[in-house]
């Protein structure tokens, strides 16, 4: 599989695979949840099945145009609909959860209730979300911008797991994963950064697999070959990252919000640790930001490619 290096390259290869996902939607009541749902139908990559208010979907005609590919179970509870939801894909009736307008917290709290939830006993929540940005060559992944405040070693070791794994689905066979800081040096100021080298060690044993791992570094001379050469930095990442880990939610939310304002990138994101994607976009995403998180999601449902 040739690697997917932008979302236009998602959605050809979705096609191409001719393998339609059922997505759980909770609360779907904005037009641009309206905009993902109906450009999956029409891609043919996804059935939906609404869950909360069936008046709503009076307000969705066009979802008519597709009988048999959208059905709805009525709640006018949003928290009655998030635990339906859950429910309904731990039966296997559904392969992705879908947020539609709906507060985060309370669907998250079905989404990790520990009897009827969908986070296994011991996995790490976490959020990875996957850029398309006008002056980088390639997808950029990065992790975490939404859930963990400050990730513990485990937890950092867990969210590049899912980061992998997650590359391995776009067919990158040796993700370049960029440990991020503000600078190159390690320094006990800065508790993350001893973390840093436990991990590279890890990788260097092969612990992660078929990977380059490397940091402490900043985005520059994880992106861009030329900054690491005039700093005289000789990463193996080579300005060719495909993954950032971030130290922590500040910086890493700061990088999602400065990007996606200033270099206008295209987003994506989901969250990782359940036993099914999560598409959780903020209420105030794009309809086009929505359908690439379903896509996304569409594309990591599928059965793990061999690696």
């Amino acid at each position: 599989m040739e690697p997917i290096r932008n979302f236009d390259q998602l959605t050809s290869h979705l096609r191409s695979l001719n393998k339609r996902k059922r997505v759980a939607v909770v609360c779907a009541k904005d037009a641009n949840t309206e905009y993902a749902i109906n450009r999956a139908l029409e891609e043919g990559i996804a059935d939906f099945l609404m869950v909360g208010d069936a008046e709503v979907m009076e307000r969705f005609p066009s979802l008519k145009d597709y009988p048999g590919r959208v059905e709805s179970i009525h709640t006018s509870d949003p928290d009655e609909a998030a635990r339906l939801a859950v429910d309904i894909v731990r039966k296997g009736k559904a392969d992705i959860l879908m947020k539609g307008i709906i507060n985060t917290d309370n669907l998250l709290h079905a989404i990790l209730d520990k009897e009827h939830g969908l986070l296994p006993r011991g996995k790490v929540l976490t959020h990875l979300a996957v850029m398309q940005i006008p002056t980088y060559h390639k997808l950029l992944f990065f992790s975490d911008a939404a859930v963990i405040p400050r990730p513990s070693l485990q937890q950092r070791i867990e969210m590049i797991g899912y980061a992998i794994r997650t590359c391995r689905h776009f067919g990158i066979a040796q993700p370049r994963i960029a440990l991020i800081h503000c600078t190159e040096k390690v320094s006990a100021k800065f508790p993350h950064s001893l973390d840093y080298v436990n991990i590279v060690e890890l990788a260097e044993a092969g612990e992660f697999g078929d990977v380059i791992i490397d940091g402490p570094l900043d985005v520059k001379t994880a992106c861009e070959k030329t900054s690491g050469d005039i700093k005289g930095i000789a990463s193996p990442i080579g300005g060719e990252a495909d993954v950032l880990i971030f130290p922590n939610i500040e910086s890493a939310n700061s990088f999602y919000k400065a990007v996606s304002l200033f270099a206008h990138a295209d987003m994506a994101g989901l969250l990782q640790g359940p036993t099914c994607p999560v598409v959780l976009p903020s209420r105030s995403d794009s309809g086009l930001s929505k359908y690439y998180s379903l896509a996304m999601a569409c594309l990591t449902s599928m059965e793990q490619p061999d690696e």
